[in-house]
């Protein structure tokens, strides 16, 4: 065989080996994500099921794998439809898994972070009313509170004590946190406007709460954050907002996720996007890397060339 036709081959050969490499990975589609880690491994869930949540895990935030069991069914806990945005948290030597299901929040238990999370009674948070998006933030001094959405005259972000033993809420302590009433957050000037997707932290003695703004079929869907000197407010949105939106990762939908610290101590931020340029179908989930400018209040910005989708190997 000439030389020529040894190139040519070779460069056949690797074309066709680059595609099937290709091939074997495709995109996580998963809405709301958000990571958990524990014990040397990462785990995803999100919104993508009728029946419940699934569960990825990862060593590395860069090769990810679907676990074959559910990480809760429908079956095992409250909900018959709509499972949405959960978070799962590590408290007492158990692990918990906060989510919707119906429009209510239920909270549900676990020995494990894959699972199977379940209720020994399938029922969800007591307040009446339509609630989704929940969130639990552990303060310094072990007192619990519970983030979440309320759906009345818009999405509007409100929070709550949550009782030790993760029972239910004190309906006492309820309040609103922030709701949608800026430009960017209503670029449809819409007659429902909508805060929803809360994720708290604390930053040298501040709160920061993360929330996205606009309807998520909107390609305007962003992420701004507020401050407060309390884990109840009130709160100061950030006047740089929105600090991730289309405008810095290119792609529509940009928004709803949870903030992550991964092992080497660095902050990051899992969401989701639109499924293309034309259309939300099966969102697609994606993450950057966040930085801390190292001021008191602390200013948080997405580092540039960090976003970048998760992949399942086929």
């Amino acid at each position: 065989m000439s030389m020529k036709k040894q190139l040519l081959m070779f460069l056949l050969m690797t074309a066709v080996s680059a595609a099937n490499a290709q091939s074997r990975m495709d995109t996580i589609r998963l809405a709301d994500p958000t990571i958990f880690y524990d014990n040397r491994t990462y785990y995803l869930y999100g919104t993508g099921s009728p029946d419940g949540f699934a569960v990825y895990t990862s060593n590395d935030l860069e090769n990810w794998k679907r676990e074959d069991k559910p990480a809760l069914l429908k079956s095992d806990s409250y909900g018959l439809k709509s499972f949405w945005a959960p978070q799962v948290f590590k408290y007492r030597g158990k692990y918990y898994m906060a989510y919707a299901a119906d429009e209510h929040i239920a909270i549900a238990v676990s020995d494990s972070p894959l699972g199977p999370f379940t209720q020994r009674v399938h029922q969800p948070i007591t307040e009446p009313g339509k609630q989704i998006d929940p969130f639990i933030f552990k303060d310094a001094d072990g007192k619990l509170y519970l983030y979440h959405v309320r759906l009345d005259k818009g999405n509007r972000i409100y929070v709550a004590r949550l009782k030790d033993d993760l029972s239910d809420i004190d309906s006492s302590t309820l309040m609103e946190c922030i709701h949608a009433d800026q430009g960017w957050e209503n670029t449809a000037a819409s007659g429902w406007p909508v805060a929803e997707g809360p994720t708290v932290t604390k930053i040298n003695n501040l709160y920061y709460l993360f929330y996205s703004a606009n309807d998520f079929r909107n390609i305007d869907y962003a992420v701004g954050y507020a401050t407060s000197a309390s884990p109840t407010g009130p709160w100061t949105k950030y006047m740089g907002n929105p600090i991730l939106s289309r405008k810095n990762t290119g792609q529509n939908g940009s928004g709803h996720g949870d903030l992550f610290t991964t092992k080497n101590g660095e902050l990051f931020y899992v969401f989701h996007t639109h499924s293309s340029e034309n259309g939300v179908g099966q969102r697609k989930t994606a993450v950057v890397k966040l930085s801390n400018l190292g001021q008191n209040p602390a200013v948080i910005s997405v580092v540039p060339g960090t976003f970048h989708y998760l992949q399942i190997k086929n």
